[in-house]
C-alpha cells in the first residue's frame, strides 16, 4: 500500500447517538475502533522514543554580511554546508554545488564552490531553493529561515509596521545548509494546513487546542515539514507574534504563504502588500525540494484591485515559475501551492477566487507529474483529472483539470463558528460539510497520495453518515435563512415507513472524488453502491436541500456558521421502501482514488 493507514472498522452508532457523534460531539469523541499511528519507525523526519524533533532541530539564520556600496545592484555569495551549525561561513566549510538561488525574478545555479551572484533590485527576496538531502536552518519558533529581503529604505509607513530598512546591498549574502538524510529519502510525510485565519488571541487559543495539539503530537513530518496556505491570521497582523508561538509546538520545519487576509490594506501597490507578512514569516513565494518532491509555494493574492483583491500570479511571479520549473529533474514530483486555488469547485465560474493565469501554468506544469493544493474556500476538495465542471471553460478556457487538484480546508474550519466543545474549540463545520484538520501529503518517490486528519482525531474518521428525509427536507426549507437560530431538527434518524421512497442514506466522504466508491450494506446484506451527488462531468453545481449534508447541517442551522448545501464528495443511497418497521443497521465502506477502506456504521429506525 502507498499510505501507511489501514482499515478501520467502528461499531454502530445507536438512536440520537450518531447525529452527534461526528460533529456534535467533535472528532475526538468518535476515534474508535482499531487504528495505526500515521508513521512508522522506518519513515524519514520520524522521532525516536525518548527525544524530539525540536530537541536537535538545526537552527540559524542566514548570513548577512553588511556592505556600504549604495549604488551596489548585484549580490554574492555562497550556499555551504554549516558544519558547526553557526550560520556564519567559516573556514573549510565547503560550498553546496549546483543549488538554485534566486531574486524571485531570476534563477542561478551555485558553481562547483556554491557560488551564486545575482541582480539586485529593491523590494526583491533573494532565497535559495534547499536541495534534496539538505534542510536550511529554522529559528526558535521553527520558522524555516532561507530568505533575505532587500528593502534598502524599508517600507512606506504601514498600520503593521512592513519591513525595517535594510540599508545598502550586503557585502555577500551566505545560505547555510545542513546535511540530513531523512530529507533525502524519497519516502515524505508533508503536513498542508489551510487558513488558520485567527482574527484574536481566543481564536489563537482554538488554533492551539485543535490542529497544533495534534501536530505536536505527530513525530511523521520532521523532514518535510508543514506548509501553512495563507490567511495565517485574520486580517490582525499583530497576531503573527502569536501564530509563531503555535509553529513553535511543531516537530518540523513551519513555512508559510500569504492569503488574503495577511495583507497590508493601507499598502498602495502590490509591491508592498506582504510587506508585514514578509518580516514576520517569510519571502511571499519560493520552492524547496525534499525527497522526489519539488515543493513551490506561490502567491496568488494581487492587490490592491479596486475596492479588493484577486486570484492572479502576476507577470514576474510567472516568469520566475518558469524558471524554477525548468531547473526541475525529469523524476520529481511537483506540489504546487497557493493560498487561493488555481480552480475549485465551491467557486466555480469566479474569476475572483480562482487563479487568472490558469491555462499558463498548466502549460508550464505539461508533461510533469504534479499535484496542486490551495486554501481558501473554507472546503475540502479532492478534484482529479479529467474532472469539469460549468464555469471553467467558459471563464478560463479549461475544459478539464489536467491533473490533482486539492483544496486543504481550514485549520479554523468555518471561521471558528458554531457550538463550543469541551476539548477547547468550537464545531466551525465547513460550508461542504467537511471539518476542520489538515492533508498529509505521502510521498513514495514520485507517486504521491493524500489523507485527511480531521482536528482531534487519529485519522479513522474520513466521512460523516446522516439520513436526508422528507421531514428533513421540510425542516430545511424553513429554516434555512436561519443560521443559528433554527429549532433542532426532532428524530434525525428516523423515517417513517411511508417516506421511505423518498429518504436516503448520505455519506459525507471528506477527502472523496472522481475514483472513490461508496458501498453500503444494510442489516448485514450483499454491499450496495453508493450515487455520488456531484458527478464533476462538466455540469454545474447542484444545491439545495436534496443535495446537502444533513448531519452538518443540523449543527450548522441551529449553532451556527456556513449551511453545507453543496459538496463535490457527498454520497447518497435511497432506501429500499420495503424495510420493515424497526431499528436497522446500515455499514458504509468508503474507498478512495488509491484503494485506502474506510468503514463506519449508522443505526437508523424505520416508524410504523
Amino acid at each position: 500500500m502507498d499510505l501507511l493507514r489501514v482499515r478501520v472498522a467502528r461499531p454502530a452508532a445507536t438512536g440520537a447517538v450518531l447525529a452527534a457523534a461526528a460533529l456534535l460531539a467533535g472528532p475526538a469523541a468518535v476515534a474508535q475502533g482499531d487504528s495505526t499511528t500515521q508513521s512508522d519507525s522506518t519513515s524519514p523526519g520520524t522521532t525516536q522514543a525518548g527525544s524530539g524533533w525540536n530537541d536537535d532541530a538545526y537552527r540559524g539564520e542566514v548570513e548577512v554580511i553588511p556592505g556600504d556600496d549604495e549604488a551596489a545592484d548585484m549580490v554574492s555569495g555562497v550556499v555551504f554546508e554549516d558544519a558547526d551549525r553557526s550560520s556564519t561561513h567559516d573556514d573549510g566549510e565547503k560550498g553546496v554545488a549546483g543549488v538554485q538561488v534566486s531574486n524571485g525574478r531570476d534563477v542561478v545555479t551555485t558553481d562547483s564552490h556554491g557560488r551564486y551572484e545575482l541582480p539586485l533590485e529593491d523590494g526583491m527576496d533573494v532565497f535559495v531553493t534547499q536541495p534534496r538531502g539538505y534542510q536550511v536552518p529554522v529559528d526558535e519558533d521553527n520558522v524555516a529561515q532561507f530568505a533575505y529581503t532587500h528593502m534598502p529604505q524599508g517600507s512606506p509607513e504601514l498600520e503593521y509596521g512592513g519591513l525595517e530598512p535594510t540599508g545598502p546591498a550586503p557585502e555577500a549574502l551566505n545560505f547555510p545548509l545542513e546535511k540530513d538524510k531523512d530529507a533525502k529519502h524519497p519516502h515524505q510525510s508533508c503536513v498542508i494546513g489551510g487558513d488558520v485565519q485567527t482574527y484574536d488571541e481566543d481564536e489563537v487559543e482554538y488554533a492551539r487546542a485543535g490542529a497544533f495539539s495534534d501536530l505536536a503530537a505527530r513525530e511523521d513530518y520532521g523532514s518535510c515539514g508543514a506548509l501553512f496556505i495563507g490567511d495565517v491570521v485574520g486580517d490582525d497582523l499583530a497576531l503573527y507574534d502569536s501564530i509563531r508561538e503555535l509553529s513553535g509546538m511543531l516537530n518540523g520545519p513551519a513555512r508559510f504563504l500569504p492569503g488574503n487576509h495577511d495583507l497590508d490594506f493601507d499598502a498602495e501597490s502590490r509591491e508592498h502588500s506582504v510587506d508585514t507578512f514578509r518580516a514576520q514569516l517569510g519571502p511571499q513565494y519560493y520552492s524547496y525540494d525534499v525527497g522526489k518532491l519539488h515543493v513551490v509555494a506561490l502567491n496568488s493574492i494581487e492587490y490592491p484591485v479596486g475596492d479588493g483583491y484577486n486570484g492572479a500570479l502576476g507577470e514576474r511571479q510567472l516568469g520566475w515559475l518558469r524558471r524554477d520549473i525548468a531547473e526541475v529533474p525529469e523524476d520529481r514530483a511537483i506540489v504546487l501551492a497557493t493560498h487561493i486555488p488555481l480552480l475549485n469547485f465551491a467557486d466555480q465560474g469566479s474569476d475572483v477566487h480562482q487563479v487568472d493565469e490558469v491555462a499558463e501554468i498548466y502549460e508550464i506544469l505539461e508533461g510533469r507529474e504534479v499535484i496542486t493544493v490551495g486554501g481558501h474556500t473554507h472546503s475540502i476538495e479532492n478534484l482529479r483529472a479529467g474532472d469539469s465542471l460549468t464555469g471553467w471553460e467558459e471563464t478560463f478556457g479549461v475544459e478539464e483539470l489536467p491533473f490533482t487538484h486539492l483544496t486543504a480546508g481550514a485549520i479554523s474550519g468555518d471561521w471558528f463558528s458554531g457550538e463550543m466543545l469541551d476539548e477547547g474549540y468550537p464545531t466551525a463545520i465547513q460550508r461542504d460539510g467537511g471539518v476542520p484538520g489538515v492533508i498529509t501529503l505521502e510521498a513514495r518517490g514520485e507517486h504521491i497520495t493524500e489523507r485527511f486528519t480531521a482536528r482531534g482525531d487519529d485519522g479513522s474518521t474520513q466521512m460523516s453518515l446522516g439520513l436526508n428525509t422528507p421531514a428533513y427536507r421540510d425542516w430545511f426549507t424553513a429554516h434555512e435563512d436561519d443560521a443559528g437560530e433554527a429549532p433542532e431538527f426532532e428524530s434525525p434518524l428516523e423515517v417513517p415507513q411511508e417516506d421511505l421512497g423518498e429518504a436516503w442514506l448520505t455519506a459525507n466522504f471528506w477527502m472523496g472524488g472522481t475514483g472513490s466508491t461508496v458501498e453500503v450494506s444494510l442489516d448485514g446484506g450483499e454491499p450496495v453502491e453508493a450515487e455520488r451527488t456531484q458527478q464533476m462531468q462538466g455540469e454545474g453545481q447542484r444545491v439545495g436541500a436534496e443535495h446537502s449534508d444533513p448531519t452538518a447541517v443540523q449543527q450548522q442551522l441551529v449553532h451556527g456558521g456556513s449551511i453545507a448545501d453543496r459538496s463535490m464528495h457527498l454520497w447518497r443511497l435511497d432506501l429500499p421502501e420495503d424495510l420493515e418497521p424497526g431499528a436497522h443497521t446500515a455499514e458504509v465502506t468508503a474507498t478512495d482514488v488509491h484503494g485506502e477502506e474506510f468503514t463506519d456504521s449508522v443505526e437508523f429506525e424505520v416508524t410504523d
